[in-house]
């Protein structure tokens, strides 16, 4: 497949998702369902449709058939001929669920041992949907509310003291003494653990000190009223206590990493990960809760989320910078003069376009594509070298490796 082609992409209508905000960005009218994810890749669960040769076709299907023309000789070998990571717009107007993904490792065995005992990949109550890891990268598109990892410990005996200093008096009391992983992962234990009568009595002394304190301006408390009309009787409306709230504004992101308990909130994203699709959730959910599961995979440790901003490398390019050896983020901004070149060694490049116009050209045997806000391509390393020009934004998931560069072609000869 020695092609740029065009991506026709699965749309997951999960009940958190927004209403108006897909449809907006692919310019078609709202179904009146909520539209939670645009899928672009070739996970086995949704993979995308690429044009080629005159027909749809499964991306997972050409990238079977023709792995080192789709992603390149090095990369089809590192990554078992797979594409290694998976590209998404995820539009938020309810929370998720606050949940965290394993580790290789724990990728692995966990999928090799629901396999042994035969839970098909569709039960509900399956953990591991394939044997990767899924660090993700979430990028915001608008102002974007989540959070993730542990507070410091102090933090949570303040938050959780002034919520529930009563009813969880005992469990902040152990937390004091012993305020490191051990009592961490204890104290999250035994909250999703409490016999119904002592949770249900736990939320309703939060939501009540909530609402007292709420005129303070802390979103610690606004967040847990709002959690909790979303999910009443769910432990998770308690957890801006244990974990640290953000908010992104547009342009900039932060990268997970794999036991970090996380949960987006509210708005809209570039998600960009590992091509994996391995969840497990620890509240604000009805669907299924493995505690035990959930304990081996966290990470019970005090960390501050570290707001990723773009780095400029020219004045067209701005990359994201973080440790997956699975995907690369970039933001391409090409205006009138200013053309993006890509290197001509690399693997697959998806790129999706948010903004005005831009012109994919891949050279002599290739037709030039016009992206216009919503559309998105697939470049085959077998394309080599292409160029993005035009008036526009679009952002590119990539595996890392070299960068591409600027030519201004109002100096350039003609």
């Amino acid at each position: 497949m020695k092609t740029i082609g065009i991506l026709k992409n699965t749309v997951q209508d999960y009940a958190w998702g927004s209403l108006a905000d897909i449809p907006e960005l692919l310019g078609l009218p709202a179904t009146g369902r909520p539209q939670a994810e645009l899928w672009m890749g070739a996970h086995p669960k949704a993979p995308s449709q690429v044009y080629h040769e005159g027909k749809w076709e499964s991306l997972l299907d050409a990238i079977q058939s023709h792995p080192a023309e789709v992603l390149g000789h090095k990369a089809a070998e590192t990554f078992g001929g797979k594409l290694p990571y998976l590209f998404k717009v995820l539009a938020a107007a309810r929370p998720l669920s606050v949940q965290a993904h394993p580790n290789a490792d724990q990728a692995k065995e966990g999928f090799a041992r629901e396999n042994r005992l035969g839970i098909p990949l569709t039960a509900p109550h399956r953990n591991y949907k394939d044997d990767n890891h899924k660090p993700e990268c979430i990028c915001a598109l608008s102002k974007f509310w989540g959070m993730n990892s542990f507070r410091r410990i102090p933090e949570i005996v303040t938050y959780l003291g002034a919520l529930c200093g009563e009813v969880l008096k005992n469990e902040i009391d152990l937390l004091k003494k012993q305020p490191d992983s051990t009592g961490l992962k204890h104290l999250f234990q035994t909250l999703l653990t409490l016999p119904v009568e002592q949770k249900l009595a736990a939320i309703a002394e939060g939501i009540s000190k909530a609402e007292y304190f709420k005129g303070n301006a802390d979103p610690v408390f606004t967040w847990v009223q709002r959690l909790h009309d979303e999910y009443p009787n769910d432990i998770g409306a308690l957890f801006p206590a244990l974990l640290n709230l953000y908010s992104l504004s547009p342009g900039q992101a932060l990268f997970l990493a794999a036991g970090e308990p996380h949960a987006y909130l509210e708005g809209l994203g570039i998600e960009l990960m590992a091509n994996s699709d391995n969840v497990l959730r620890g509240g604000l959910t009805e669907k299924h809760l493995d505690v035990p599961e959930l304990l081996t995979t966290l990470t019970f440790q005090e960390q501050l989320p570290s707001v990723i901003l773009p780095n400029p490398l020219n004045d067209v390019e701005w990359v994201y910078q973080t440790p997956a050896a699975e995907f690369s983020l970039s933001m391409i901004s090409p205006i009138p003069g200013l053309c993006w070149i890509s290197h001509k060694d690399r693997s697959a490049d998806i790129l999706l376009c948010t903004q005005g116009q831009v012109v994919v050209d891949g050279g002599l045997g290739h037709e030039p594509i016009h992206l216009h806000k919503g559309m998105s391509v697939i470049v085959s390393a077998s394309v080599g070298e292409y160029r993005l020009y035009g008036s526009g934004v679009c952002y590119k998931a990539s595996v890392p490796g070299p960068s591409g560069f600027m030519l201004d072609m109002r100096s350039a000869e003609t």
